[in-house]
């Protein structure tokens, strides 16, 4: 990509260019979701597209998943190393899915990228990342929680042409469909990658038409600067200094039974800051561990929640920080380590830096957000080749705030996606929800209450097996300042009869049957300040909205109620009582 003199590209141009980027990965990221034969991709939106320059920085990035902000520069890297510039040519497409040789979060993340010529010159790349519903491995949904080794989390690829001059490569095509439980999905979604990145390449080519490819390459390198300065603007404002945090993943790492913590340290030195992860806990047996160009992009992420939410998503973000891992940690395993649960991991980094910037910055003053039960639920139809794969991506709850209540239901941080709606998982899948609801007290208690956990229960029609991704909980998201912590989760099958049987990490995959229900219950989020300050009237509110009981009013806000009518009202004198026990 030839470039001018930032001086030729106006203030103007520079953010006609910057919108009419962002205007073509949205159109991108609509024509993936529009296009997706999963419910992961065409219900769950995991995926995201995005625009590069020839060396693989982020020009624009629909920011669906921030996390990919660090996978699509990896990715191009990798492509560009088995693969010159010189070499690529328009229609061409590469896949790459492989966490250490590739840049994907983990292997059911496939990568399809698509270089953008110009009058026989590569201008940058189209992008795209979406999660594939099967790619073989040791169970359906190709993520387990007994995974040792990324040999057993399904097929990876290194950057590899999936088509030449517009022409798919066949042999790729039936590598990819032998060894996935799911094929027609898989090849279904690749196609709406395909198309997605086309379209992307094409919309790239008429803004150069129309503006200059020297213009167009320019006002990018004009971009990254804008965002650049902003932040280093941000940092300069922020008092120089050495800031410390930490947060755990509650389940463990499988073998030792130990919470899994991660540590950082952020060094402030005018307009730089500094990220090092290296005291952070040792790589896990389990599949708990995640690589750097992940951590880098929750720095990224970070930096943008307390600097500017509006921020654009491009390289500028990276340019004035430095993040430094240690090999061999769970932010910089060896290979063969497995990553495929790998978002506790960076949901926890995230955590971990709100909580070293919480000291000098109120925004950054939350408890801990809690982390979805992930799994995996497979039905066996009689007579059929492959197990149906109902994947979905559970959402935990956002932690409590110094200035305000979590959010319910809701995926946290870098985590993002939507809950499948009921009508597509009972149209699409043998199965029958019986429950869907938040769960009262589950939020932490504090001044500001952390958002309430949800449940899910499933009926099944047909036979089945769960695959759980997670380790055994062993406790729940904490409160700060005084707040409680969260509720734990939990994947139970039967509950309430004499054949319950709670899921734990050992299980692996767990055999369902006809009849049976498995309830799936996420974890609450912290609260955030002595519940006992909380006023009465929002303890009330919560209580008529059902999100906190008349028993845990009582117990945990020093709210005292009485029955009235169809409504409740405060004993005041208890009230007082209870409050002023504490």
């Amino acid at each position: 990509m030839t470039t001018t003199s930032d001086k030729t590209v106006d203030a103007i141009t520079v953010e006609v260019i910057s919108q009419s980027l962002g205007g073509i990965v949205q159109e991108m990221q609509n024509a993936l979701f529009c296009t997706g034969y999963s419910t992961i991709v065409r219900e769950s939106r995991d995926a995201s597209c995005a625009i590069l320059d020839p060396s693989g920085r982020v020009l624009s990035q629909f920011t669906v998943l921030p996390l990919h902000l660090g996978a699509f520069p990896a990715c191009v890297e990798a492509l560009l190393e088995r693969y010159p510039a010189e070499t690529l040519a328009a229609g061409d497409a590469f896949v790459v899915n492989h966490p250490y040789y590739g840049g994907s979060p983990h292997a059911p993340d496939m990568a399809l990228i698509s270089p953008i010529v110009l009058d026989g010159r590569l201008f940058g790349f189209s992008a795209s990342i979406a999660h594939k519903s099967d790619i073989g491995g040791m169970v359906p949904g190709s993520s387990s929680g007994q995974a040792r080794e990324i040999f057993h989390e399904g097929l990876m690829l290194p950057p590899v042409r999936f088509m030449a001059a517009g022409t798919v490569v066949q042999e790729v095509e039936t590598i990819l469909a032998a060894n996935s439980r799911t094929p027609e999905l898989v090849l279904g979604d690749l196609s709406g990658q395909v198309g997605a990145t086309g379209l992307g390449a094409a919309r790239v080519a008429d803004l150069c038409a129309k503006h200059g490819a020297d213009v167009v390459a320019a006002a990018g390198e004009r971009l990254y600067l804008l965002t650049e300065n902003r932040v280093r603007a941000a940092l300069a404002e922020w008092p120089d200094g050495v800031y410390t945090g930490s947060a755990k993943v509650h389940s463990d790492g499988l073998e030792g039974g130990e919470p899994i913590v991660v540590r950082v340290s952020v060094t402030i030195a005018g307009d730089r800051a500094s990220f090092d992860w290296t005291a952070s806990d040792d790589q896990v047996v389990g599949p708990y561990n995640i690589r750097p160009p992940l951590v880098r992009a929750v720095c990224s992420y970070a930096l943008k929640c307390l600097v500017d939410p509006d921020l654009p998503s491009n390289e500028g973000l990276t340019l004035a920080v430095e993040s430094r891992t240690r090999p061999g940690s769970c932010l910089e395993p060896h290979i063969p380590a497995p990553v495929n649960t790998y978002m506790p991991i960076a949901n926890v980094a995230a955590e971990a830096v709100f909580d070293a910037f919480a000291e000098i910055l109120p925004l950054a003053r939350m408890a801990e957000s809690s982390r979805g039960i992930s799994g995996t639920l497979a039905h066996l139809d009689e007579g059929g080749r492959f197990p149906r794969v109902q994947y979905e991506l559970p959402a935990g709850a956002i932690g409590a705030r110094a200035d305000g209540d979590g959010v319910s239901a809701s995926k946290a941080h870098v985590a993002n996606g939507t809950i499948t709606p009921i009508e597509i998982i009972e149209s699409e899948f043998p199965v029958e929800l019986v429950r869907f609801e938040l769960v009262p007290d589950s939020g932490g208690p504090g001044r500001h209450r952390g958002g309430l956990a949800y449940v899910r229960e499933y009926r099944m029609h047909g036979e089945g097996q769960f695959s759980s991704r997670v380790g055994q909980m062993l406790s729940a998201p904490d409160g700060r300042e005084g707040g409680l912590p969260g509720s734990p989760g939990a994947t139970v099958v039967n509950p309430g009869t004499p054949h319950e049987h709670v899921i734990v990490s050992a299980d692996g995959t767990y055999r369902l049957h006809a009849g049976d229900v498995l309830r799936r219950e996420m974890t609450g989020a912290g609260g955030y300040g002595d519940p006992r300050t909380r006023p009465v009237d929002e303890v009330v509110a919560d209580v008529l909205d059902g999100y906190v009981s008349v028993e845990g009013a009582r117990r945990d806000y020093g709210v005292a109620l009485a029955p009235d009518g169809a409504g409740c009202r405060v004993d005041e004198p208890e009230t007082a009582r209870l409050r002023a026990a504490v």
